[in-house]
């Protein structure tokens, strides 16, 4: 490795740094403020109301570890501030790729880092309002009468952590349609083409990664594949791309090349 290519390498290294511990900050700084009001209790309640509600009358959850009751609260908070601080996070992760990008991809930045975060906190708030709810009562439904639910906060924490993430990710279907057409990867003929695959994907990864109920997996299943058609129809008015200024000047790269040869052949003779 060269002088060059290894400052080279170095100061990308320096810049990750720099953009990653930007991050940290910025979660850190919206971690402190929410601890400060409304308080991680208060945050607890909040994301645990669609469980309690669904318990039988005066039950609550229980925690089982010394310190649970300390760092449940406070991991759920440190959760939304990064929910917060993610268009931020984004547009660190954008702007450190960004200079190797091509101009057509660079204009994708901004709409990028916006829907991509609209669609994530869509996808977990359809989560919490609607799949919870059911969910919670669904299994409640099934438990036998003798025993009385106390579910552990931790576990509960788990549990909505990954769903959290299911769904969010699963919401960002049409984002990821719409710039694997915008790059030229596929075109909308192969994603009409691949319709079917894609829904059978779509439930089998709902089996996978939700509760072993058909609620839940219907309720991630079914989404995914209308925001697959989403996702086919925004994609209908992205045109592959056609980097007319970059093909410009690859041709003139060629034609240089090109007369270099011949330069050197006439030389070569002589």
């Amino acid at each position: 490795m060269s002088d060059t290519q290894e400052d080279s390498f170095i100061s990308h290294l320096v810049e990750l740094r720099d953009r990653l511990l930007r991050s940290l900050i910025a979660v850190a700084i919206v971690l402190g403020g929410l601890c400060l009001y409304p308080g991680p209790g208060v945050i607890y309640d909040i994301l645990a109301a669609p469980l309690t509600s669904a318990l039988p009358e005066g039950t609550k959850m229980v925690a089982i570890g010394v310190i649970t009751p300390f760092m449940v609260p406070l991991k759920v908070t440190a959760m939304v501030a990064f929910i917060i601080a993610l268009p931020f996070i984004l547009f660190q992760a954008w702007a450190f790729i960004a200079p190797g990008l091509y101009a057509h991809e660079k204009r994708l930045g901004i709409p990028l880092i916006i829907s991509s975060t609209l669609l994530f906190v869509l996808g977990m708030s359809f989560c919490y309002f609607f799949v919870f709810g059911q969910v919670f009562h669904f299994i409640n439904s099934f438990a036998p009468k003798s025993i009385t639910p106390a579910p552990d906060i931790e576990a509960y924490l788990s549990f909505v952590m990954t769903m959290f993430l299911a769904f969010g990710i699963a919401f960002e279907v049409p984002v990821a349609l719409v710039v694997l057409v915008k790059l030229g990867v596929v075109t909308v003929e192969k994603l009409v083409e691949w319709r079917s695959y894609f829904i059978v994907g779509a439930f089998v990864v709902a089996a996978v990664v939700t509760p072993p109920d058909v609620v839940s997996q219907l309720a991630l299943a079914i989404p995914m594949c209308l925001l697959y058609e989403l996702g086919i129809l925004a994609s209908r008015f992205i045109s592959k791309p056609t980097p007319a200024v970059d093909a410009a000047a690859e041709a003139k790269m060629d034609a240089a090349m090109d007369q270099a040869e011949d330069e050197f052949r006439k030389l070569s003779g002589k």
